[in-house]
Parts: structure tokens; C-alpha cells; sequence
């Protein structure tokens, strides 16, 4: 039998939570070992913030997360917030810039996030195994021994930062998840999050002819009213759901754009969402004002607020006989009524276009399994869960990826041997 490499630590998983950690553990003189599967290293990283990545979020607070216990965030979140990492990012030289609501991004490449984290690690003495397959863990003795693909690894503490199920096409999976189950600890049920939103491709078909008609919107969520709604909205939200002012984006099968991805962490099967179409101008008010004497169309109004396409053809959808009609021969209750519906649009989407599509996963290990100051599993000695596997889901934004660097650090700080 070949002899077990050891280590003080064994990180899984080398994305942002897992190298944070990693260099942090290092840089105590602990002996740390990083593994991933993957070939190329924090694809996530790569890709994110059309390849600039939207590193974090200036205005980070807990109320941006979400999870069974909303307060669990605020430990790490405190311990090392958008400043501190900011800092860091400063301190490599990498150039940044500020966008949509306190939004930070490169100048130039994400990939100089990556040479950033590689450069900690290094810096504080981490092995690398990479690509590297972990295909069983057990504990014995007081130790983790991990058979893989390049040989036996035995630490001390087993830091699990393999991150969630979004994006199976860059080598996302499951595995931190079936680890904690393995280990007896219980698990919010996983869904697509920051996801585009779907609908009956009967019902959509006239919509899907406005696919690429973009417009700024407010939505929100309708929780539902049955048992299995409410349950499911408890886990998700673990506070109210607050509406959403972004843009959104029709496709072909059903809604997309920041507006949609935002309300997509909140949405649980077999409730509405409810958009306002207008949320800027009182309709009402406007089309009551405008129809004495007004020789224009309903749908021309409308034009004058939204794309054209979208006027013709919602008007077509709510109101067939009202995109013809002059203002001045609509009843003023009907104009009332038109209004209350593009403030208040309900709509039942089917589902969500899946983890393919989606940015993250909602839900992991539950919280109430982990220590919120080291990120330990509570029964579990010298196990830890970090980043997207845990059951904390930022809005979009840059708060994901601040998440991973507070809870990596939070984690990397509390290592002991």
C-alpha cells in the first residue's frame, strides 16, 4: 500500500471560497493541501462579470443574502467584508471600477483575480493537487484520509469549497453535498438560483415574439397559500421578499434579465411573480390626463413608454380590442383597469431554465449544522463546509463571490491543528 501524503489541512475544491481558505490557513504555518478536479483552475472566476468579474459589492450587508437563517452571514460577512478584500485586490495591483450599484470590477481580466489567489497560496506554501479526483473520505482516528486519482492524503481538517451545482458545463457538482450527507448532516434542499424564469410554451408563444425586447421593471414575488408554498418560501427566504428595480429581458421561453435573476432566488414552484410594467409613471393618472379630445391609439400611448413591439403586442394579449382604439373612446374605468394591469402583470412561470443556465445554487448544508464564526460542521470535528455549499445565496451583484472570500476567511482563521 503507498504511504498517505499529510497534512495539517485538506481544502476540496480550488474556486475562491477554496483558495481564500487555503492561503489564510497557509499563511498561519499550517501544511495545506488544495484539490480540485478540474483542469483549468476557477473557471467560475474566469467567466464571471463577462470575463471582468464582479468581484464584489462595496454595499455588502446580510440583508443581500439568502438563507433558512438569515442572520448566520453576518459573523464572517463582519470578520472580512468588501473593503478587506478590496484591499487585497489593491495590493496586487489590479485595477477596479465601480458600476451598477456598488458592483466592482476589473479594468481588465478576471484572470487577474485567479493569478491573485494562486499568488496567496504560493505565497503561503499550499500544495496543489490539480486535476485531482477525491473518491472516498473517511475519518479515522482523528484524522481525514481522501483516496483520490494522484494517491492517498490524510489532514487533519477536511474543508469542503467544491461550491454548488450551477454551471455543470465547467465541472460543477454535487459533492460537497453528498459529503455532508455522509457525515449526517442535514441539507436545505438545493435549486437553480440567478436563473432565467420559463413558462408553458403554449401560453408564451405570442411573447415569444418579443424575445430581445429589453425594458426597466420592478418585480416581486407572490408567495403562495399551500402548505408545501409556504414551507418552501420559509427556506428560501428567511426574511421578506423585497421587489427588484432592474432590467428585464424576454426570450423565447420565458424571462430573463437582472430583474428576473434577482426574483428567481425568491421563487418557489407554483407561485406568481408580479411585474410592474411602468414603475417609474403613474399610467392611470397619465392616460386619464392624455384622453380628452386624444385622437392617438391606445397602443401609440403606450409606445411612447415602452419598445413598440411590446406596446402592440401585450395590448394584443390583455386588451385585443383596446391597441386600435382611439384613448378618447375608452371608458375611464377601462383605462383604470389597463393601468392596475401593467402595474401589477401576474404571471405563473413553470419553472426555471435549470442549473445550466443559473449562477448559483439556492440552499446546501443548513446552517444550523455549522458554527457561523469557523464555519465547522457542530458534530462533526475538524469538518468544514465553505462558499456556495452552504445555505447562504447572495443577490446578484457581486455579494455570491463576497461570500466566498468572508466565509473562506472566516474559515482559514479558525484552522487549527
Amino acid at each position: 500500500m503507498s504511504r498517505r501524503a499529510s497534512f495539517d489541512v485538506a481544502v476540496v475544491g480550488a474556486g475562491a471560497a477554496g483558495m481564500m481558505a487555503a492561503a489564510v490557513a497557509g499563511s498561519r504555518g499550517l501544511k495545506v493541501v488544495l484539490i480540485d478536479h478540474a483542469d483549468k483552475l476557477a473557471e467560475k472566476i474566469r467567466i464571471s462579470g463577462g470575463g471582468r468579474c464582479n468581484f464584489t459589492n462595496i454595499g455588502t450587508t446580510p440583508a443581500q443574502f439568502v438563507s433558512r437563517n438569515p442572520h448566520f452571514c453576518r459573523s464572517a460577512l463582519s470578520g472580512y467584508g468588501p473593503r478587506d478584500f478590496l484591499e487585497l485586490v489593491e495590493r496586487h495591483g489590479i485595477r477596479w471600477h465601480e458600476k451598477h450599484r456598488g458592483q466592482l470590477f476589473c479594468d481588465e481580466s478576471s484572470e487577474l483575480i485567479i493569478d491573485m489567489l494562486r499568488a496567496e497560496c504560493e505565497d503561503a506554501g499550499v500544495a496543489w493537487r490539480m486535476p485531482c479526483t477525491v473518491e472516498h473520505i473517511e475519518q479515522m482516528q482523528g484524522a481525514y484520509r481522501l483516496s483520490t486519482t494522484t494517491g492517498g492524503i490524510e489532514a487533519r481538517r477536511l474543508v469542503l469549497a467544491t461550491g454548488g451545482m450551477a454551471i455543470p458545463q465547467l465541472g460543477a457538482t454535487d459533492f460537497a453535498l453528498r459529503v455532508a450527507r455522509q457525515f449526517g448532516l442535514r441539507i436545505v434542499e438545493p435549486r437553480p438560483a440567478l436563473v432565467p424564469l420559463i413558462f408553458d410554451a403554449q401560453q408564451w408563444a405570442e411573447f415569444a415574439k418579443l424575445s430581445g425586447v429589453a425594458l426597466e421593471v420592478m418585480v416581486r414575488n407572490v408567495p403562495g397559500s399551500t402548505a408545501q408554498a409556504a414551507k418552501g418560501r420559509k427556506g428560501a427566504r428567511g426574511a421578506d421578499v423585497v421587489p427588484f428595480l432592474e432590467d428585464l429581458l424576454f426570450t423565447h421561453r420565458g424571462l430573463s434579465g437582472p430583474a428576473i435573476l434577482q426574483i428567481s432566488t425568491f421563487w418557489n414552484p407554483g407561485e406568481d411573480i408580479e411585474i410592474d410594467l411602468a414603475p417609474d409613471t403613474d399610467i392611470g393618472a397619465e392616460l386619464l390626463a392624455a384622453k380628452p379630445g386624444s385622437r392617438q391609439q391606445v397602443a401609440t400611448v403606450l409606445a411612447g413608454l415602452w419598445p413598440r413591439r411590446l406596446a402592440d403586442q401585450w395590448l394584443a394579449q390583455a386588451h385585443p380590442d383596446l391597441p386600435n382604439m382611439r384613448l378618447a373612446d375608452v371608458a375611464d374605468r377601462r383605462l383604470v383597469a389597463l393601468a392596475e394591469q401593467i402595474h401589477r402583470w401576474r404571471l405563473k412561470p413553470t419553472g426555471t431554465a435549470g442549473y445550466r443556465k443559473a449562477e448559483v445554487m439556492r440552499g446546501g448544508v443548513d446552517t444550523d449544522e455549522l458554527d457561523q464564526r469557523s464555519m465547522q460542521a457542530r458534530k462533526v470535528e475538524g469538518l468544514y463546509f465553505i462558499g456556495e455549499a452552504v445555505d447562504v445565496t447572495g443577490w446578484l451583484g457581486g455579494y455570491n463571490f463576497q461570500w466566498a472570500w468572508s466565509s473562506g476567511v472566516a474559515c482559514g482563521l479558525s484552522l487549527t491543528v
